[in-house]
């Protein structure tokens, strides 16, 4: 997509000058409000009006849902909130794998950026239509739920970052806020509460879009293995590297012995096989490291994705494990792989299964991708309709592209629905926890407080997590 990458720049380029160009004109509309310029219309207002009025039964019906999606997020938000603090304060080990600020915009091409992170592609183009699906759902949202609690519809319009004036933008409407104040509680909840349930609708549906896109687009081709097989050994077990014999085996005289490339390792009459590479990432054992299982499959640097063996194709693991059991050990295949975009042969020789001497063993290994916590198990509904070691193979070649969309799509409308209803004083979720305390309490002066600590409370943790992620470079 490099040809694309250089389309997607010129565009980035044609939008600066024409939004540039559209503000200097339309200058007197524009008005500067905190951190952002506003310019401001009527565009939209019709529309809301008329579906604020028109669904009353329904929308009264849905504030409800709204209200206890809001607690829902609340709370899940709070407690992955929670999670990434005692993880930053209590797990320096994954920290000092984290490269990227806690903190960071979306921007385009972030995936360049901090390339660590293994995302998709991220284009300018992705991010526009991004903004404009969940910027404007989410504001819409509000609007449509302000009408049918009889708030007026002042303005709607977008917002502008002063300092990338022509490029970041944001969507708002613009409520009569004495009118909203004067409300009940649980009409200003659901007012509040009506931008996130519009964001979590959004990822929903699109979610639903990326399933039926994946199945007709793509086809299973192959299958992806994690690792080569590898064992646990103690390091004071280990009696040679690479043919040279030592005792009182250290990490750093293993480390010292190895060269770039495989390098052989003797433990208690076995030999296994690591990378230099491999070998230094293992910095911080405690007395055990992984080390390669000496078979066929890394001998050979087998390539990740298995297409066919022997001129039969594999989609899956259960066919490829099918497939080699029709071999015996010592016998030898051709297996062809997926390399740089093009098919590759390999001549492996099958040894002997450790577990079963006459069965044959290529070496390879599958991870458990299972994720945890929140976030984790978020993502795995997000990608519980594809196998992930099995290579899907795309029916043409945009598919890849429109795919990658709307993954970011279903991923930034959750994120957006989730941090928004942080309980700070920035987002709807500030508003909204101030409301609750409110009707707890009785008390205006009490729900300011509570909400005042909270959220100096979230900031100052936020500031212990910049505190430790900048501590791990030292």
């Amino acid at each position: 997509m490099v040809n694309f990458t250089i389309y997607d720049l010129v565009l980035l380029a044609i939008f600066i000058t024409f939004v540039s160009i559209f503000l200097y004109r339309k200058r007197k509309n524009l008005k500067k409000e905190g951190m952002l310029f506003l310019y401001k219309t009527s565009l939209g207002i019709k529309v809301i009006n008329y579906i604020g009025k028109k669904y009353k039964k329904t929308l009264n019906f849905l504030s409800y849902v709204s209200i206890g999606l809001g607690y829902f997020l609340m709370v899940g938000m709070i407690y992955f909130f929670y999670t990434i603090v005692r993880t930053y304060i209590f797990r320096p080990d994954i920290v000092n794998q984290i490269k990227i600020p806690p903190i960071m915009p979306l921007i385009p091409y972030i995936d360049k950026i901090v390339p660590n992170l293994n995302l998709p592609p991220f284009y300018f183009i992705y991010w526009i239509i991004i903004i404009a699906i969940i910027a404007i759902s989410h504001e819409f949202s509000h609007g449509i739920f302000a009408v049918n609690k009889n708030v007026k519809i002042k303005s709607t319009g977008f917002g502008f970052f002063p300092f990338f004036l022509p490029v970041f933008l944001a969507a708002f409407v613009e409520l009569d806020e004495k009118r909203m104040e004067k409300k009940k509680i649980s009409s200003q909840m659901a007012i509040l509460s009506a931008g996130t349930f519009a964001n979590t609708l959004t990822a929903i549906l699109f979610l639903g879009i990326l399933i039926l896109f994946f199945s007709c687009a793509f086809t299973p081709s192959g299958v992806i293995f994690d690792s080569y097989t590898y064992s646990v050994v103690s390091i004071a077990g280990i009696s040679s590297v690479n043919g040279i014999m030592i005792e009182n085996a250290t990490y750093e005289k293993i480390l010292s012995l190895t060269e770039t490339g495989m390098n052989e390792i003797n433990s208690e009459g076995i030999t296994y096989i690591i990378t230099k590479e491999s070998l230094e990432k293992q910095g911080d054992n405690l007395g055990y490291i992984g080390l390669y299982d000496d078979a066929p499959a890394i001998k050979a640097n087998l390539s990740r994705v298995i297409l066919k063996i022997n001129g039969q194709e594999v989609k899956n693991r259960e066919q490829l494990g099918n497939e080699l059991l029709k071999y015996s050990p010592e016998e030898k295949i051709i297996i062809t792989t997926l390399e740089s975009g093009a098919n590759r042969d390999y001549e492996i020789i099958l040894a002997e299964n450790p577990l079963d001497n006459t069965k044959p063993y290529l070496g390879i290994g599958f991870l458990n991708k299972q994720g945890s916590g929140i976030m984790g198990k978020v993502m795995g509904v997000f990608s519980s309709f594809k196998d992930s070691n099995t290579y899907y193979k795309p029916s043409f070649e945009w598919v890849v592209f429109v795919y990658d969309l709307l993954w970011w799509i279903v991923l930034i409308s959750f994120s957006v629905a989730l941090v928004n209803m942080l309980p700070v004083g920035i987002f709807d979720g500030g508003r909204f926890f101030y409301l609750t305390i409110l009707a707890i309490t009785k008390r205006e002066k009490v729900a300011k407080k509570v909400f005042s600590v909270i959220t100096w409370l979230f900031l100052m943790l936020l500031f212990v997590i910049m505190f430790f992620w900048a501590k791990s470079f030292f």
